[in-house]
């Protein structure tokens, strides 16, 4: 089956990048090396051509209603142009997806999907409309999706003459018109940095594209990407959350607002007791991947590195992983199995880096 392409795929080429199949596309994985890509993200700024991913609009007067049904986190009280990041989960509490949902308005509702289950999600949200008056589009297609991340990304498209609200908070959404087209724009990304992800059509984002280029911006991969929402600890699909986990095992039971009167899953989270702890641990040396086993002072395996990489700002290899509740070491002491060599892990309470979104 061939791999589906971007509409900034000829651009990826033209720039020699790194390809690599992902979610069913071609996509970049670097252009220079890793290390330059995530630092530029952190000190200045990147773009990432994150096009894959899917773009699901609900419209109509129970839209906000619905969307507040099918999560775990509350968007019925959200404030207008708010975004809301939720796991979308099953009856049993199993998470299906995570996405974020934008409030456009009081009846329009743009929900961003991980590209790896844009089919799927689209069965499950469309199997689930039932009476509510709204009504359902998948744009996936139609849309191309550019994060601009770094402490410069403001600046940036200030420059370019976006029209920018005023006031606008990370996490929050803006419809603009800019050059005679519709675009939106969204104060979110997946770096812990400041930035924006920019929703339009597909010859807006190559030209977009372009004139982020001409302004120094460093274009970058899926790698960094990668390094760098581990670095600030952001869970990923596949691996910090999967379909038979439920956000209480996955560190995210923050999105879980069981005060809501209903959402799917709600019966089943409030009797759940987790049986992982998602745990972040460093190491002085090695480089720690996904599915080494973690262990505790007596060399027992307690759990597995959900992701692991070596972090480019602390220096030191860095992993997320899932212990076993019943087995959490009362010392807190763990240590991560690499090709037979046990290596002492740190124990970490806060993100290894703290990114630099307002």
């Amino acid at each position: 089956m061939s791999l589906l392409k971007t509409s900034l795929h000829e651009a990826h080429i033209s720039l020699n990048a790194k390809m690599a199949p992902f979610a069913g596309y071609d996509m970049p994985l670097q252009y220079s090396s890793v290390k330059e890509e995530v630092l530029v993200v952190r000190q200045s700024a990147g773009v990432f051509d994150v096009s894959h991913m899917g773009e699901f609009f609900v419209n109509g007067p129970e839209a906000v209603a619905f969307v507040d049904f099918l999560i775990t986190n509350d968007f019925q009280n959200a404030e207008m142009k708010k975004a809301v990041y939720s796991p979308l989960c099953r009856e049993d509490g199993t998470v299906i997806d995570d996405l974020i949902a934008y409030k456009l308005g009081p009846e329009k509702v743009l929900i961003c999907v991980n590209a790896s289950n844009i089919k799927k999600d689209w069965e499950w949200i469309n199997s689930k409309l039932g009476t509510f008056n709204c009504k359902l589009v998948n744009n996936s297609d139609d849309y191309s999706l550019l994060a601009l991340q770094g402490p410069r990304a403001e600046a940036l498209l200030k420059e370019l003459n976006f029209k920018l609200p005023s006031d606008f908070p990370y996490y929050s959404i803006a419809e603009l018109t800019h050059d005679g087209e519709a675009i939106i724009v969204a104060r979110t990304g997946y770096t812990g940095e400041d930035g924006f992800e920019i929703f339009s059509g597909h010859n807006f984002a190559k030209k977009l594209w372009n004139d982020l280029l001409e302004k120094d911006v460093k274009p970058c991969g899926l790698a960094s990407r990668d390094v760098l929402r581990v670095e600030v600890c952001y869970p990923l699909y596949g691996h910090e959350i999967n379909d038979n986990l439920t956000p209480l095992d996955a560190g995210l039971s923050w999105t879980v607002k069981l005060s809501k009167n209903n959402f799917i899953g709600k019966s089943a989270l409030v009797e759940l007791k987790p049986k992982f702890q998602l745990v972040k641990l460093s190491l002085e040396r090695g480089i720690p991947r996904e599915g080494y086993e973690i262990l505790n002072s007596t060399g027992e395996t307690v759990g597995h590195v959900t992701s692991g990489t070596m972090s480019v700002v602390t220096g030191k290899g860095i992993a997320l992983a899932l212990v076993e509740k019943s087995k959490i070491p009362s010392d807190k002491k763990y240590s991560i199995n690499i090709r037979n060599t046990k290596y002492e892990a740190n124990l970490h309470s806060k993100a290894f880096v703290t990114g630099g979104h307002k």
